[in-house]
This record gives structure tokens, C-alpha cells and sequence, in this order.
């Protein structure tokens, strides 16, 4: 069996970097998905999900690197489950409704945006952030959030 999800969207923030006990790099960042329809009433409609996603390896050190909040990515990768539910992970938020929280472990993040002029971040246009590999090794278990 196979199962992959491919998503575009910009970071709602900067990636944040972190090392796995084995040394690894995890780089976590969210993306935001947009989608627009008109209703049955002819109204426009604008939906967002938001992505919590975590590469691995080479490719988390360039996200961590060339990507900022705003950036457009194209993100590969399969779906973190709740194991107790088989889908999206739940949680109460602070006024105790109950929301989902949709997880991707990345094998492949493209980088869409065009190079930044003069800042820090930006990789070129179509850039990648290293396809080699995919999970490198890393266990979602072990992902710190």
C-alpha cells in the first residue's frame, strides 16, 4: 500500500530547526491551503487549512535556511494518523471545542517563491530543498513540537 499527499500553500511562520537526540535536523513549520467557491446562494466562500509539516535531514536545514513566513512551497509527503482514531489528530482548543490538527511528514518540499533581493532567506525560483532521501531515519514518535 501507498499513501501520499501533495499540498501548496504558504508558511503561516518561520520554520523552527531542532535536533533529533541522534543529531539529526527536524525542521516543523505550518502551511496554509486556500480555497474559494461560491455557495449555493452565489456568496463566495474562502476556506483555509492549515498543515503541520516536518522534514528531515538535508532538506530540513535549506527549509530552515531559505524559507520564511510567507514563502510558497509545494510539500510531498504522507499524513500523520491518530493512532487511537486511524485520522487527523484531536484536541480541545481553550474554549472546548474540539479541532484537528493535520500532520504531513515531508519527503520532497519545493521551494515556489521567487528569490528574495537582498534578505537572508529566498532560494531560487523552483528551488528544492535537497531531494535526496526522504524520512532520513526519522520516526514521527520522536518529532518535538
Amino acid at each position: 500500500m501507498y499513501q501520499t499527499t501533495t499540498i501548496i500553500g504558504r508558511l503561516g511562520r518561520d520554520p523552527e530547526m531542532r535536533y533529533m537526540p541522534n543529531g539529526d535536523p527536524v525542521t516543523s513549520f505550518s502551511v496554509a491551503t486556500d480555497r474559494q467557491y461560491n455557495d449555493r446562494n452565489g456568496q463566495k466562500v474562502k476556506e483555509t487549512t492549515w498543515f503541520r509539516v516536518s522534514v528531515f535531514g538535508k532538506q530540513a536545514e535549506n527549509v530552515n535556511t531559505y524559507l520564511h513566513k510567507g514563502s510558497m512551497v509545494l510539500v510531498e509527503g504522507r499524513l500523520g494518523i491518530d493512532a487511537k482514531t486511524g485520522g487527523p489528530k484531536t484536541f480541545t482548543r481553550q474554549d472546548g471545542t474540539v479541532s484537528a490538527s493535520f500532520e504531513i511528514v515531508a519527503n520532497t518540499v519545493r521551494f515556489l517563491s521567487p528569490k528574495s533581493d537582498g534578505s537572508a532567506g529566498g532560494a531560487p525560483e523552483g528551488g528544492d530543498a535537497g531531494l535526496v532521501g526522504g524520512n532520513e531515519g526519522g520516526d514521527e514518535g520522536g518529532i518535538p513540537f
